[in-house]
């Protein structure tokens, strides 16, 4: 859609047309230039981001045959006659502990004392850990406190490997252990950094800028006079484009006037490769989003067919570079600030993260309460997910889930949108839907929540 053809008419409320989800989600990602360009980081500066480049191993994991438990290091054809009423006694001719190369090999009737993790010593195919043996010690002496014991009472036998970590069993060197597109997670953290590999070359993380507009929106903690209201969709909005991997830069808030929003778009333009923009999108006489966009680029889409959040606009505008920086004017209510957040603004960050846009994670599921809707658009009611006493979903014998709304419905009650594991997806042809009715759950924050 061009930005003539979303236009009103002059002195027209009413609007364009409009536009389905599927039809604005796949404008906004058409204007997605593509992932961003890698950069070499430190392994744990990598958390989130997304791998450019597969990483290979550099060493074996382990790097060599150990024990994976205390206990003795043996040859296993010594013991393989051993049992709780017939021990085997062997002398121990050693100590292994972890960080330090074994004091002796094994050879014949003889044990090495093994740590946890400690390289298997020359000689041994098998170790007995410590709670199937017996210390043995000289009358004279009496337990040792600075080494092993003179000989071991094996009670069990041990077959051949038994309790021995291979070299490479996890990783063998130069194998790829992650391929290109993985996001990093603390577990892939451990497995790169165990492997060896001290950077990884990962796409660059999006600059995601934030705006708030509004002459009554204040910071919390701000006096709110007569007329100010707490600015919730800034911080809110900060945090989703975090909790995308993003890093946020704060452009405050702006009054309804262009020429303040303008400038403080400008002033992020060189900096930011996702500008978010909440309040002033609708079609009020102080509604100066749109107008500003257009000032700075172009807007391709105004006005989604959805509930909450039917005032959205996108478009683009250019840095000096020639770079491509996407405009996001969300609505000022801020459920629907989040709402149209998770629909738009998610998949586009996700893409230039070097991830693929992803979507909604549905389960089929059941809407306990009744609720009612505008027809002609996507409903997007915040629920909870009906549990168990131990806290887990609830499914009927169809296995679906069971939902209740989290709250008021209206798109500024943010108790509900807290409350809520999800969205229940009410199709637009519905205007009523009574309780009992099948619909889709989206799952928030990748999958179900603790409680």
């Amino acid at each position: 859609m061009s930005a003539a053809s979303a236009r009103p008419a002059a002195g027209s409320t009413a609007g364009p047309e409009l536009q389905p989800v599927e039809a604005a989600r796949a404008a906004v990602l058409a204007a997605v230039p593509g992932p961003l360009p890698a950069e070499t980081v430190a392994v744990e500066a990598a958390l989130g981001a997304v791998l450019a480049e597969p990483v290979r191993a550099a060493v074996d994991l382990p790097p060599w045959d150990n024990s994976a438990m205390d206990g003795y290091a043996l040859r296993a054809a010594d013991v393989a006659a051993a049992g709780p009423d017939r021990p085997v006694v062997l002398e121990v001719v050693g100590d292994a502990p972890a960080g330090r190369p074994a004091t002796a090999a094994v050879g014949p009737g003889t044990a090495v004392r093994i740590a946890t993790g400690a390289p298997v010593p020359t000689g041994a195919d098998a170790v007995v850990p410590v709670e199937e043996t017996a210390p043995l010690f000289d009358a004279e002496t009496g337990p040792s406190t600075d080494g092993p014991p003179r000989r071991v009472a094996i009670r069990v036998a041990a077959p051949v490997g038994y309790s021995i970590r291979r070299r490479a069993s996890d990783v063998a060197a130069g194998s790829v252990i992650l391929e290109a597109g993985r996001r990093i997670t603390p577990a892939a953290v451990a497995l790169v950094a165990g492997a060896g590999v001290p950077t990884v070359r990962v796409h660059r993380r999006p600059v995601v800028a934030v705006l708030a507009t509004g002459d009554e929106v204040r910071r919390a903690g701000e006096p709110l006079g007569p007329v100010g209201i707490p600015d919730a969709n800034g911080p809110g909005l900060r945090a989703l484009a975090r909790s995308c991997g993003a890093e946020v830069v704060d452009l405050g808030i702006a009054p309804d006037r262009l020429e303040a929003v303008v400038a403080a778009l400008r002033a992020a333009l060189d900096q930011a490769d996702l500008i978010v923009v909440s309040g002033g999108v609708s079609v009020g006489p102080y509604d100066v989003v749109r107008s500003a966009f257009e000032t700075l680029g172009s807007v391709g889409l105004w006005r989604v067919a959805i509930q909450p959040g039917k005032p959205f606009a996108f478009g683009t505008a250019r840095r000096r570079d020639g770079g491509v920086v996407l405009l996001f004017g969300l609505p000022g209510n801020p459920v629907s600030s989040f709402v149209t957040f998770d629909l738009f603004v998610r998949p586009a960050l996700r893409v230039l993260a070097g991830r693929g846009p992803g979507g909604e994670r549905v389960e089929p599921a059941v809407l306990l309460d009744a609720a009612s809707k505008s027809r002609g658009r996507r409903a997007y009611l915040r629920v909870v997910v009906e549990r168990d006493a131990d806290g887990r979903p609830v499914r009927d014998g169809a296995g679906r889930l069971g939902l209740r709304l989290a709250g008021g419905q209206g798109s500024h009650v943010l108790s509900a949108l807290a409350a809520a594991d999800g969205y229940a997806i009410v199709p637009e042809g519905v205007a009523e839907v009574p309780a009992g009715t099948g619909v889709d759950f989206w799952w928030l924050d990748d999958g179900p929540r603790e409680r």
